[in-house]
Formats: C-alpha cells, sequence, structure tokens
C-alpha cells in the first residue's frame, strides 16, 4: 500500500508564534485531522459508533520537527501504517509542503485496539489485523 492523503491546508498568519513559523499546538491540529481521517480509511468510524463497539486510541505521539511552515505556506498530511500488532497499530503521518515537496513534520502515532463498551485495550481479531495490513506501507517508502 502507498501513502493516503488525509488533510490538506494553509498556514494562516494566526497558526504562527512570535518566532514567525507554525506553533506546535497547530502541528498536532493537522496531524489529529489527518488520524480521524485516516481512522476512516481503515474502515473504523471517526466518531467511535463501530458496529462491533471497538475503535483504535492513540497510546502515544512522537512528532519530530524538520522543516519551518510559514504564513501563506501550502501543506498536505499523508499517512500510512508502518506495522500492525497484536493489540496495537503505528501509524507514521508527514507534513509536506505542497510547493517545495518538503517534508516539514512527522508524527508516529502507536494505537491501540479498544473496547469501547469495557473501556479496556483488547486482541485485534485475525480479520480486522489482515485488512490493516494491506495498509502497512513498504520500508523503501519510509523516506
Amino acid at each position: 500500500m502507498s501513502w493516503i492523503e488525509t488533510c490538506r491546508g494553509v498556514v494562516y498568519p494566526w497558526h504562527c508564534d512570535h518566532l514567525g513559523h507554525m506553533n506546535v499546538q497547530h502541528y498536532v491540529g493537522f496531524f489529529d485531522i489527518a488520524a480521524f481521517h485516516f481512522l476512516v480509511e481503515l474502515g473504523f468510524r471517526a466518531d467511535g459508533a463501530q458496529d462491533q463497539g471497538i475503535s483504535l486510541v492513540d497510546a502515544q505521539h512522537t512528532i519530530r520537527f524538520l522543516n519551518e511552515q510559514r504564513a501563506g505556506s501550502l501543506f498536505k498530511v499523508e499517512s500510512a501504517l508502518t506495522k500492525v500488532g497484536t493489540k496495537s497499530v503505528i501509524a507514521l503521518h508527514r507534513l509536506r509542503n505542497i510547493e517545495t515537496k518538503v517534508i516539514g513534520a512527522t508524527t508516529e502515532i502507536v494505537s491501540v485496539c479498544f473496547d469501547l463498551s469495557s473501556r479496556k485495550s483488547i486482541k485485534i481479531d485475525d480479520d480486522i489485523r489482515e485488512q490493516l495490513r494491506q495498509f502497512v506501507v513498504d520500508p523503501a517508502e519510509l523516506e
């Protein structure tokens, strides 16, 4: 599978801090928007109202800031899975400047399979795990 575009936007002046580049809180916000769109691409519902009462919930975020995004920058966020485990998945999201093609930031999100009734992590069913594996990118595509 290859990367899926999950968010697109523009950096407005109010996204920028006193240093003149997009503030951390907005990177997190755009990555969060992308993660919800990606959840739906993976076959889940963004509102958590799954027929089977399960969803993926975030357990850890790791963000790398690589290149500044300034007011007026157009960007897109692309998303892919890098790993499907027994109870969790790892997704990578990258924010890319549309005009320069340079990656501005990445976030790696570890999400666990979660039973919405018991509010506990659970094992990913084999059929769902197989479905999720379709979204895992080849390591060569990570750069």
